[in-house]
């Protein structure tokens, strides 16, 4: 009788081993299942991401002639028509939102935002913290300053004793710091004219194709005018690293130009001759 209970205790330590390695097993089956499909989506298309959700986060921020609002609250802009344009061909949703210039790298890698497409100057930061598409605007930082003012500033030894408004993280901030300038960063270049035309800083940096349509006859700044530019720059639009997004984009890019719809696009907001053929 003690053998044949030894026995059945024996077998019931064997079964409950075994039913102990079997589920372990399967756990360790579905964990690494899990794994792979995690690590599939991890390392899969961007395109195809974008596709799936069936819209594209677009960062900007308010900057005529690039972003801006209509009369009705929409979009509009070079950028943002041509944002839609490729939306269009992509069978998704142009989504725009407003970010935090400073945060916009942070943005695209929390995927926050899909791309950055909003003037964004072509930099060594930018090339190395995304993947940038092919140049399709030439730009510049200027100084703008009150038109009554403009002819005493030509050069930058003339504007040493000026105090300038800047967009934070902007390439205007950077041609700030280059040119040991004293600055105060502010939110966005409209800001920074706002604080010009209200006499809080004597001059500020911003892009010279929003100079163009921001400020002087016939805007909302008559009283103001540019003057000495800064910087000679290009304009790109900036995916995730590693997005296959980027080359579908540049694809569409050499589209429109061939088929003159960036064309088009510039000429209603007088950029013809800003763009790099």
């Amino acid at each position: 009788m003690k053998k044949n209970t030894t026995v059945m205790r024996l077998f019931s330590t064997l079964m409950v081993g075994v039913l102990t390695f079997s589920l372990t097993a399967c756990s360790s089956d579905k964990t690494n299942t899990a794994n792979k499909s995690e690590s599939k989506t991890e390392a899969g298309s961007d395109l195809d991401y974008i596709k799936q959700k069936g819209s594209l986060i677009i960062g900007i921020t308010d900057f005529a002639p690039m972003d801006y609002k209509d009369d009705d609250g929409n979009w509009i802009g070079f950028d943002a028509d041509l944002a839609k344009k490729v939306c269009e061909d992509l069978g998704v949703k142009a989504e725009f939102i407003e970010i935090d210039w400073d945060n916009k790298i942070l943005e695209l890698d929390n995927k926050s935002i899909d791309v950055v497409w909003n003037g964004m100057t072509l930099t060594d930061e930018v090339k190395s913290s995304m993947n940038c598409t092919k140049s399709y605007l030439q730009n510049a930082q200027v100084v703008v300053l009150p038109k009554d003012k403009a002819d005493k500033y030509k050069d930058v030894n003339s504007l040493k004793d000026l105090s300038f408004a800047v967009e934070t993280g902007s390439a205007g901030e950077a041609s700030a710091k280059e040119n040991k300038l004293n600055y105060t960063s502010v939110a966005s270049q409209s800001d920074a004219v706002m604080e010009v035309a209200a006499g809080t800083s004597d001059a500020c940096i911003i892009d010279l194709l929003m100079a163009g349509a921001m400020i002087g006859d016939g805007t909302s700044y008559a009283n103001l005018a540019y003057t000495v530019s800064l910087t000679s720059e290009e304009y790109v639009v900036g995916c995730r690293k590693g997005s296959d997004l980027t080359d579908y984009i540049n694809s569409e890019f050499d589209k429109f130009k061939n088929d003159s719809t960036m064309d088009k696009i510039a000429k209603t907001y007088n950029l013809e001759g800003a763009l790099i053929k």
